[in-house]
């Protein structure tokens, strides 16, 4: 049985809708799909597939999902992947993310693996598209769950690269959400600069889907959107040759995109700030490193009894001086003009999601490097899938788009999406 096998949303929000499927239908699909292969995959934490109840109303009525364990789920507790929290009493309340979801009709189903404290040390799942390789992090259960057809939904969060790198380890469709756009209350947090919600889905047309179910939106792009989301859009090929360290096959991957999408009728030009990004990348970390020291205090009181990476974060961040704080602050907020204008002239930013495919082995998570900057700057960025390395990994190339503007940023993704495919 083949582990990499996407469950679409959007496929099976029309079969409920029509009646060719039931909510009962649906979960049993999902606890079935579990038994199968989560002995391999090793997506969930605990026992899933048992609700608290099943959805009856609202768009994604009787969809199964999965969540991030630093997400509380009133009557499960949140572990946040570590020794720390592994005797803590359930939450009592669904934090305000997970009361979105339900409210849109989706029925928890479990809460899905993350790294420890969402930083490095990986957790025990498995890529379910390329075994044997890391599945990335932080939010590696979700994103695996999704790619094995567990759930054909599962949410997770973004600090650096949390949720857009595991996208394209694992073969699926991710977005991240405007920083701020939904309340981080009942959120372990790291960096209350960066730290951001995002989901997966199959697809780009899933996402789609499930994020008009959410804000009860409609196909129309919000926010800055200057032209029509369903024409071939006005693409910035981002290159990240700055920063650097791209395989050979994400540079073909990404030299492939820009073809398929000129000859698709995309306007298609080069990035203008390739050095202004970097400097947002190398930016990012200090800032995330020096809240992350203050926001997990308590955490690094007892530094000794967490992984080695997150315990040399917090060291780092309790050594950042005020002067380095804000020169690192100081360029993103210059940035953030900047790509503001750019994104009013342009439609969305194309760029490779990652260095490269998933990297061999188990024991680290991959770089989040390409994500950085895009994080600093708090703007939506989806996950396309589609492309693949010489070896048949797959590959992810990640659209940014204007603040607020998920709207237009899913429907050009879903056009782009096609034409990779």
């Amino acid at each position: 049985m083949s582990l990499w096998q996407p469950w679409s949303l959007r496929e099976l929000v029309r079969d409920l809708a029509a009646g060719r499927t039931t909510a009962t239908a649906a979960l049993e699909r999902s606890r079935a799909r579990i038994a199968a292969t989560e002995p391999e995959v090793m997506a969930w934490v605990g026992q899933a597939g048992d609700p608290d109840g099943i959805a009856t109303s609202g768009p994604l009525a009787g969809t199964p999902f999965g969540v991030k364990d630093i997400i509380d789920v009133a009557g499960r507790s949140t572990r946040c992947g570590s020794a720390l929290r592994a005797d803590d009493a359930p939450a009592r309340a669904d934090a305000p993310i997970v009361r979105a979801w339900r409210d849109a009709g989706a029925t928890v189903v479990g809460k899905t693996v993350t790294t420890e404290f969402a930083y490095f040390a990986p957790g025990p799942t498995r890529n379910p598209a390329a075994p044997g390789h890391t599945p990335g992090g932080s939010s590696s259960g979700s994103a695996a769950a999704v790619a094995c057809g567990h759930v054909p939904l599962a949410i997770g969060s973004q600090t650096a690269g949390s949720v857009t790198r595991p996208a394209s380890y694992c073969g699926v469709a991710s977005l991240v959400v405007t920083r701020g756009r939904f309340p981080l209350d009942g959120v372990v947090g790291l960096s209350p600069s960066f730290d951001s919600h995002g989901f997966y889905a199959a697809g780009a047309t899933d996402l789609a889907v499930a994020w008009e179910a959410l804000t009860g939106s409609g196909p129309a792009p919000s926010g800055p959107a200057p032209s029509d989301p369903a024409a071939p859009p006005r693409v910035l090929l981002w290159t990240a040759g700055p920063i650097g360290g791209l395989s050979d096959d994400m540079r073909q991957a990404l030299e492939t995109a820009g073809k398929r999408l000129a000859a698709a009728g995309a306007e298609v030009e080069a990035f203008p700030e390739e050095r202004l990004i970097a400097d947002v990348t190398a930016a990012h970390p200090v800032i995330m490193a020096y809240e992350a020291a203050r926001e997990r205090a308590a955490e690094r009181a007892v530094a000794d009894r967490l992984s080695a990476p997150l315990a040399l974060l917090l060291r780092d961040g309790a050594a950042t001086s005020d002067a380095g704080l804000a020169a690192a602050r100081s360029t993103v907020a210059a940035a953030r003009p900047r790509m503001a204008a750019l994104l009013a002239s342009y439609d969305v930013i194309v760029g490779p999601a990652a260095l490269g495919s998933a990297p061999a082995g188990l024991d680290a998570t991959g770089d989040p490097v390409l994500s950085r900057a895009w994080q600093a700057l708090g703007l939506p960025v989806v996950t396309v899938p589609g492309l693949y390395d010489t070896a048949g990994l797959p590959l992810g190339i990640q659209a940014v788009g204007p603040a607020h503007g998920e709207s237009g940023l899913l429907a050009r993704s879903a056009w782009i999406e096609a034409v990779l495919s």
